[in-house]
């Protein structure tokens, strides 16, 4: 069995969780249809096995938007702090590689790679905070633009005082209450 493929037990297990999340969270998305989803999920393997990655790790994945020019499905990961199973990571390989001590397991790029989803932009944070208000004890890494990491940084979003702010730190930096959301299209 393929690394990135779940068994169908896994299969219809997931799409059970992801469709009681679906129907218990209609305000994400108010005009899509659940069998609509279901079909693509059921035709997509390798993206049920990312969406199980995101959901092991305390994603929560749910639909938040469908691309009609592209036939896709939007998921990010829905939970309401940073997911627990992605915390604790610097933001890149070259930032955990410059720490001289005190190195994390990893780092928010590569997992993210790993588990074939990208880290929210600064704009589908914002958006996913249109939808419901995230990230109210934690921080979450977005995707940086190049010539900010060029320069060492790194920029995490969170939500305060009703508020989204956009920070930045140092890539190498890495919080047990900063973690990182992802975003899969299917």
């Amino acid at each position: 069995m393929n690394k990135k493929e779940l068994s169908l037990e896994q299969q219809e297990e997931l799409i059970k969780i992801l469709k009681a999340r679906f129907e218990e969270n209609m305000h994400r998305h108010k005009d899509i249809e659940w069998n609509n989803v279901q079909t693509k999920l059921e035709s997509n393997t390798e993206k049920l096995w990312s969406l199980n990655e995101m959901e092991r790790t305390g994603g929560e994945p749910d639909v938040i938007d469908f691309d009609k020019e592209l036939n896709e499905y939007i998921f990010n990961d829905c939970s309401p702090e940073s997911p627990k199973g992605r915390r604790s990571v610097c933001y890149d390989l070259e930032g955990l590689e410059s720490r001289k001590k005190y190195k994390p397991e990893n780092n928010a790029i590569d997992m993210a790679r790993d588990m074939g989803i990208e880290l929210l932009t600064e704009e589908e944070y914002r958006s996913l905070q249109e939808l419901e208000n995230v990230d109210k004890k934690t921080s979450s890494w977005v995707q940086t633009p190049s010539d900010i990491r060029e320069r060492g940084g790194a920029l995490f979003c969170d939500y305060r005082y009703g508020k989204v702010f956009v920070y930045h730190n140092g890539a190498d930096a890495y919080f047990g209450a900063r973690g990182f959301r992802g975003s899969l299209r299917v």
